[in-house]
């Protein structure tokens, strides 16, 4: 028998040192995000957090997602500073509808390769993602495997746990007609829709480097992070009623403003009570989108949609304004004819 060379990990490309290179750049990103309740550090097998005190009944709310292919255009711009925002914006956006305070936040990265310069880029995303929602960065998953995925490529998975007080879930139920609905303002595309996005510039090859907005590039408008509404909802619940909540993702504003309203309900939106960002009205123009597929699609504008009585809604503008929230009031809730759809936007 022929003498064989000796294998390591490392020669089936896995490399272990490069994954511990990276624990060390993530712990101090991990370590700004520590807020009370956290148990212990990054390393462990498992991650502890003790629920607050201050709640009397709490009930954990639970969100998970990703960033979509919002991260081939990552690839193709070699930009992944800011995709990690996305993924925590995505789940602790959602949890927050039913009036959760984020608490912690897990990723995991999957990649062929490990790159840990690419891969500390993007923690640091999250870390970013997570001082903003308030909730801590207490553990995640970096998996190195080859084969699996093309060079220089890599998914991401977030996962969000937070917590409301039993008695103030927020589910929509006491939406009536006449209440108010209002609307904050995207930072762009946020994380859906990018399927889309990159048929249009597939099509239309525009410089993506060259001026769009002012002294924004395309490339930076459609790489723009995902807005995290957490601190300034959780504000406007201490001063005002808030019925409902819509977190617009995938499907737009058509089919996500639905989900927290009565079945007797319509929520009625009028386009021209917020201005519509230049990138939505190039992406229509560019791949000559119908404006209902627009308003199916992407959020064109709006990023989270508050429903309030009618006389808290001045009030409710007042505070989200007062967090540095752009917000309009856009539409109002009315009585639902037969099945007609419960969004319309006119």
């Amino acid at each position: 028998m022929s003498a064989q060379t000796s294998l390591s990990y490392r020669d089936a490309g896995v490399d272990i040192d490069a994954g511990d290179a990276l624990v060390d750049r993530i712990k101090p990103l991990a370590k700004k995000t520590l807020r009370d309740g956290v148990l212990g550090g990054i390393g462990g097998f498992g991650a502890l957090f003790e629920v607050p005190k201050r709640y009397q009944e709490p009930v954990l709310v639970s969100g998970t997602d990703g960033v979509g292919t919002k991260l081939k255009l990552a690839f193709q711009l070699n930009r992944h500073d800011t995709v990690g925002q996305d993924l925590v914006a995505m789940s602790v956006n959602d949890i927050l509808v039913q009036g959760a305070e984020s608490l912690f936040f897990l990723d995991y990265f999957a990649c062929g390769k490990l790159d840990v310069d690419t891969a500390a880029s993007v923690v640091g995303g999250i870390a970013r993602g997570c001082e903003l929602a308030g909730c801590a960065l207490i553990g995640g998953e970096t998996a190195e495997m080859p084969g699996m995925y093309p060079d220089g490529e890599y998914d991401l998975a977030g996962f969000a746990v937070g917590v409301v007080e039993k008695s103030k879930i927020i589910d929509g139920s006491t939406i009536h007609p006449g209440d108010v609905v209002l609307g904050l303002a995207s930072s762009g595309a946020h994380s859906n829709g990018y399927s889309l996005v990159r048929k249009i510039i597939e099509r239309s090859r525009p410089d993506l480097n060259a001026p769009f907005d002012g002294e924004r590039s395309l490339a930076d408008v459609i790489m723009a992070p995902t807005r995290i509404y957490v601190k300034s909802i959780l504000a406007l619940m201490e001063k005002v009623t808030v019925k409902g909540m819509a977190h617009i993702t995938g499907g737009g504003l058509l089919e996500n403003v639905p989900r927290v309203l009565p079945g007797n309900t319509v929520a009625v939106l009028e386009k021209a009570a917020w201005p519509r960002p230049r990138l939505f009205d190039w992406l229509q123009a560019e791949g000559n989108v119908a404006e209902d597929e627009m308003h199916r699609v992407f959020n064109c504008g709006i990023g989270m949609v508050v429903v309030v009585p009618a006389g808290q809604a001045e009030t409710a503008l007042f505070q989200l304004r007062s967090t540095g929230e752009q917000a309009w009031r856009i539409g109002r809730i009315e009585a639902r004819q037969g099945d007609e759809a419960q969004t319309r936007v006119v």
